[in-house]
């Protein structure tokens, strides 16, 4: 535990604050990091090979598919929620943020504003629009262009990240701060995957479309 703040000046003493505030041996930490990788990547997996697999099936079977795609995606990502925060729960941690109640206020509010990005995106969505229902030919009519989509191109990510940062900081968590981090980069990863997958599935579409009329 830290007690008092200190002026980082160099890159070394970066690294040196890291090291000095996280327990890279942590098994929680593991957990936390692998599950944080593994959500997007296994989800994309399981919906592409649905939509190649159940692609040409009829509305009921579609639409079973995407209700327990959704719930195995719920899980999954509580689990890593539970996860990040049993790691940080575990891991040192910055006392001296909980003397500043501006700073847990800001904390507060960001996380308050990244479930508001995330809970307004499911609204908008739906569950079949939320949870990857276009994989399985569950496709919406036209792209929403309201809250929060007119904020965010993908306010759902950017959301979950906010969440994940902002309850890493208001534990003075380093390590909550560098999962928080890959959170960030693993949602980026995902959606340069995503963005032109879905795109080409509506695309095919606008093909069927037009070679009907």
């Amino acid at each position: 535990y830290m007690g008092t703040p200190k002026m980082i000046c160099s890159f070394e003493e970066v690294l040196a604050f890291i090291k000095s505030n996280t327990n890279f041996q942590d098994e929680n930490l593991h957990r936390a990091a692998l599950a944080i990788i593994a959500a997007p990547f296994i989800w994309n997996c399981v919906a592409r090979t649905l939509r190649y697999f159940f692609k040409g099936s009829n509305k009921v079977l579609r639409y079973s598919i995407c209700y327990l795609l959704a719930i195995w995606i719920f899980s999954f990502s509580t689990c890593r929620d539970i996860l990040f925060k049993s790691a940080i729960e575990s891991q040192p941690r910055l006392t001296y943020v909980y003397d500043w109640p501006l700073f847990q206020y800001a904390c507060v509010f960001l996380f308050a504003l990244g479930q508001l990005f995330v809970l307004s995106s499911m609204w908008k969505l739906g569950i079949t629009g939320t949870f990857l229902g276009d994989y399985v030919g569950i496709l919406m009519d036209s792209p929403i262009s309201s809250f929060p989509f007119n904020v965010l191109n993908d306010p759902m990510y950017t959301g979950s990240t906010m969440c994940f940062f902002a309850l890493a900081l208001s534990y003075g968590s380093v390590s909550g701060v560098l999962l928080a981090f890959e959170v960030f980069l693993c949602y980026q990863i995902a959606l340069r995957f995503e963005g032109p997958y879905t795109s080409n599935i509506y695309a095919e579409r606008e093909k069927l479309r037009q070679k009907k009329d």
